[in-house]
């Protein structure tokens, strides 16, 4: 065989080697749909190089909220979620979207508003918070975007005896954006809002903005985690994903999530049942 033959046989067998190199790689990673407050509390940046470096498989995390997550698994694109709306959770499962939810942890949900309280809201009651709100005009900051903290915000409104979606006004400000961005939007206008406490003690431009409600047993926050079902996406990394929901309530991965804290403050509280 002379040279030149040698040479184009040569790269042949290179460049299919070095095409085969980033398909490897490519297959040793999930995709999972999950929430603005996991994300913009810090927690998956703590939480994933910890199982990265255990299993060499990269958790590509989709940040939306709980609404929009779980219908971007229904159409294929990711193969797990990770979300806080037991109820659109559940449905998610009926519908055949998802193989066994479990519970992985919770936190809880707190309204933030300007120090000098304006509508009097402060204390444990949730729902005598929202009357006063709505009572006095006061600015309020909505995510307005379907998340698990929108649809725990509407069902607080509606259980307060306010059909919140009749009864907009100037005083009621829709962002239609993740927790981070609507904690900026009420920390400029001195707002009220409702978030959960992982992202607000993350959050640094509090302004004026301080907690005022909290402690109501109705505002506990439950995340739950699920495998998309693989019989209506055959694409969908089965063992890759179910090994991921398994390590979240695994012992250690459960140790892990307790162990994100900012300062002395824990984020998270693990609540798996194996």
């Amino acid at each position: 065989m002379d040279l030149k033959r040698r040479a184009i046989l040569l790269m042949v067998v290179l460049s299919a080697l070095l095409a085969a190199v980033p398909v490897t790689a490519q297959e040793r990673f999930i995709t999972v749909a999950s929430t603005t407050s996991t994300e913009q509390s810090g927690l998956f940046k703590y939480l994933l190089p910890i199982y990265e470096k255990k299993t060499g498989v990269q958790v590509r995390v989709v940040a939306l909220g709980t609404g929009q997550a779980l219908d971007l698994a229904r159409r294929g694109d990711a193969d797990g979620v990770f979300v806080h709306d037991k109820e659109a959770e559940e449905k998610f499962l009926a519908d055949g979207y998802g193989i066994r939810r479990f519970e992985v942890m919770y936190n809880d949900f707190v309204v933030v508003g300007p120090r000098n309280d304006p509508a009097k809201a402060g204390g444990r009651d949730i729902l005598a918070a929202l009357r006063k709100i709505r009572e006095t005009g006061a600015a309020f900051a909505s995510r307005a975007d379907k998340s698990g903290t929108h649809a725990a915000e509407v069902r607080y409104w509606k259980m307060a005896g306010i059909e919140i979606e009749k009864d907009k006004g100037v005083w009621y400000r829709e962002t239609g954006s993740g927790m981070g961005p609507t904690l900026n939007i009420a920390s400029g206008m001195n707002a009220y809002a409702l978030t959960d406490r992982g992202t607000w003690l993350a959050f640094k431009n509090r302004g004026e903005l301080v907690i005022l409600v909290e402690g109501d047993e109705k505002l506990f926050n439950q995340y739950g985690v699920m495998l998309v079902n693989p019989m209506r996406h055959a694409h969908v990394k089965k063992d890759l994903g179910q090994a991921f929901v398994d390590w979240l309530v695994s012992t250690e991965g459960q140790a892990a999530i307790a162990g994100y804290k900012i300062g002395s403050d824990q984020l998270f509280f693990p609540n798996a049942k194996r």
